[in-house]
């Protein structure tokens, strides 16, 4: 990997930081290709002395992304969203980033798609994604494809949001308390992405479904989180005719919730039976319990000073 160069679309989000800084230890070049490169220049001290460059595109413009990907030794596509472009970022933008990179000589590909992506999803996200990696496999055959969970880190919005919603509401609603999941560590499916670009030999053309060593329910989540930042939470888990009105107006305090995030809901988060995973990588998934109370502390009524057994 040592003064390749490497396009990171999305770079700048909440993954991306963690994939350059996987690059950054590997040696690579890393081109930071995103809609607003500003928001992105806080990884330049993470490099060495012009080992980051930046470049504005919008992988919804073909032109843009041809643009940011000339050059490129290896492309990494993150990009992901929520709402009404959802098939043009997930679809037509995979499209044109498989396409770019395949025209550019692009040696290796990674598409990061999503845990639950098909097309038979009840949700638009998970239909989306499915079409997004048929269109990358259509344009570039040997991309790598990694599916990962619903991950959790220092920066997530996942475990933090529930964790703030527990910490100061009196009583705390659970949807779907009987979904499971099986959350990744965001700098797990860093490097993950980081050993696929190493080695396109031998995870090109291949899908990963990228889940972490536990399996927990929603309510089981929540009574985790109170656990960890000492908290004595009320929970109040509610039915699915309530929680199908609470995702129609949105209207869950402290955790915004849409339609599609309902859908979602409607199915378990885990890895397929007999799915290549972390494993075929070398690596091992890291437990939630492993890290997150070492940034959990916040939550806790008087931080880092405050005791687990205190009253809330």
């Amino acid at each position: 990997m040592k003064d390749r160069l490497v396009t990171l679309i999305g770079g700048g989000g909440f993954l991306g930081r963690y994939v350059a800084q996987e690059l950054y230890r590997a040696g690579a070049r890393v081109r930071v290709a995103q809609k607003r490169p500003r928001d992105a220049w806080f990884l330049k001290p993470l490099g060495g002395l012009g080992q980051t460059q930046f470049a504005a595109a919008d992988v919804t413009a073909p032109d843009s992304v041809a643009r940011a990907i000339e050059g490129s030794d290896l492309v990494v596509n993150l990009a992901g969203t929520f709402g009404a472009k959802m098939r043009a970022v997930h679809v037509d933008g995979a499209r044109n980033v498989a396409e770019a990179a395949r025209r550019g000589g692009v040696e290796a590909l990674v598409q990061l798609s999503a845990l639950g992506a098909d097309t038979d999803s009840p949700s638009v996200y998970g239909c989306t994604k499915a079409e997004g990696e048929r269109a990358v496999r259509e344009a570039f055959p040997s991309a790598t494809i990694l599916r990962p969970s619903i991950l959790f880190g220092r920066e997530d919005a996942f475990v933090n949001r529930f964790a703030g919603l527990i910490a100061n509401a009196p009583v705390v609603p659970v949807l779907r308390p009987g979904v499971k999941f099986q959350p990744a560590y965001v700098a797990d499916v860093a490097q993950a992405v980081v050993k696929a670009l190493e080695n396109p030999d031998a995870h090109g053309g291949h899908v990963y479904e990228l889940g972490g060593p536990d399996i927990v329910t929603m309510a089981e989540l929540h009574r985790w989180i109170a656990g960890a930042i000492g908290r004595d939470a009320h929970f109040v888990e509610l039915p699915d005719a309530l929680g199908g009105l609470v995702a129609l107006f949105g209207v869950l305090p402290g955790a915004p919730i849409t339609r599609d995030h309902w859908r979602m809901l409607q199915r378990d988060n885990m890895v397929s039976a007999g799915a290549a995973g972390f494993g075929k990588f070398g690596l091992t998934a890291t437990p939630l319990a492993a890290v997150a109370p070492s940034w959990l502390v916040r939550f806790r009524r008087h931080g880092r000073f405050g005791q687990l057994g205190e009253a809330a």
